[in-house]
């Protein structure tokens, strides 16, 4: 069911014009929420599949197609679709078919005990928007190293380095091919990184990336990654922040602009 109107408390659904569809939940139109109410307080307490089930009884907030948000519901759906087409939990799919024939050692849902003491602090602004204040993410659960009660997170569970980003990143800027293998096909690639969004819509997004000039996408905590395809250049940038002092939002732009410069001389 989709939301139809709203006055309150009350809520009034009604039938969706059509279905969402795989295109939908990939390109972030399907009209499902963020999360759901099962989904606290972290987001990687439940199963996948409990948490897909979930969002099936969730109504849409609109119908499927006309609008864009930003949905985890949508990617841990995508994700959920993988596992019953291809019988492999989403984990072991990534796993087996992208991070260690890529050679992604340290990209895993689960940081074994030396990976997590690698993983960068978490900050936010601290007291009059003064200096920085140690945080932990408050999406996932801790520690981040247990196997008993974190289940994996498709739409945001990933831990990962730069060197591994930047190996996947290759893949793709070679149109789904590296150092001799193939991983996606061309139609693929093209397929995912060109517009899916409807024309009308301001925001230009393919399947799991924005789409244009810069192939990437961004993170919650301000981490950023893309291909420039005009620069022919990969971007990572791997930082923990729920938001910065002063001008520390200036920084990711002041990291770029040095690094073009110094490839430039």
């Amino acid at each position: 069911m989709v939301v139809a109107e709203k006055n309150g408390d009350q809520v009034l659904l009604k039938k969706p014009a059509r279905p969402l569809t795989v295109k939908n939940v990939l390109s972030h139109t399907s009209g499902l929420p963020f999360r759901s109410a099962l989904e606290v307080p972290t987001l990687d307490r439940l199963p996948l599949a409990d948490r897909v089930r979930s969002y099936a009884m969730t109504p849409l907030d609109f119908e499927p197609g006309t609008k864009y948000q930003y949905s985890n519901a949508g990617i841990n759906t995508a994700a959920r679709i993988i596992e019953v087409v291809s019988g492999m939990s989403f984990e072991r799919f990534l796993d087996e078919r992208m991070f260690q024939p890529l050679g992604m050692k340290d990209t895993t849902f689960w940081p074994n005990e030396a990976q997590a003491a690698r993983i960068a602090n978490s900050y936010k602004p601290g007291p009059d928007n003064k200096g920085l204040i140690e945080i932990t993410i408050d999406q996932v659960q801790y520690p981040l190293t247990d196997r008993t009660n974190r289940y994996p997170m498709p739409a945001g569970g990933l831990f990962s380095s730069a060197a591994d980003l930047a190996r996947f990143y290759q893949m793709v800027a070679n149109g789904g091919e590296l150092d001799g293998r193939r991983y996606l096909s061309e139609a693929a690639v093209k397929q995912m990184t060109s517009r899916q969004t409807p024309a009308e819509m301001s925001n230009n997004y393919g399947f799991g990336f924005s789409a244009g000039e810069r192939i990437g996408h961004g993170g919650a905590y301000s981490t950023n990654s893309y291909f420039d395809t005009r620069q022919g250049l990969i971007f990572i940038w791997l930082v923990k922040h729920a938001g910065y002092p002063g001008a520390g939002a200036e920084s990711q732009e002041a990291f770029r602009k040095a690094a073009l410069e110094s490839i430039s001389k």
